[in-house]
């Protein structure tokens, strides 16, 4: 696993509870007004078996609750991409690039 402490924990869990065909833990913070080197800003592209007989906001919920800790103790945000295998496929494998940051509240 490369990445820092949290990238880790979360890159760990996410393997652990899903047993990814593919999972990518994309750490954006640096898009953001955060120090160097936070770990607060996260994308993660989840694609297991064992979304195929869930909704998306169940698959979110899956994905909120598995990594709990984290959103309580210095994750700000997650955004999620959690696919069944048939729908990674379909999607030509590619992860959506995320929008620059608005400033939050500075705006």
């Amino acid at each position: 696993m490369s990445g820092g402490v949290i990238s880790q924990m979360i890159t760990k869990k996410l393997t652990e509870v899903f047993k990814p065909r593919y999972l990518n833990v994309i750490n954006e913070s640096h898009m953001h007004n955060v120090p160097k080197g936070s770990e607060t800003h996260f994308k993660v592209v989840v694609v297991s078996e064992l979304f195929s007989d869930k909704a998306l906001i169940q698959r979110h919920r899956l994905v909120n609750e598995t990594l709990k800790d984290e959103l309580a103790s210095g994750v700000h945000a997650l955004s999620i991409q959690a696919k069944t295998p048939e729908q990674w496929e379909s999607s030509d494998k590619k992860v959506p690039v995320s929008p620059p940051c608005m400033g939050g509240s500075k705006r």
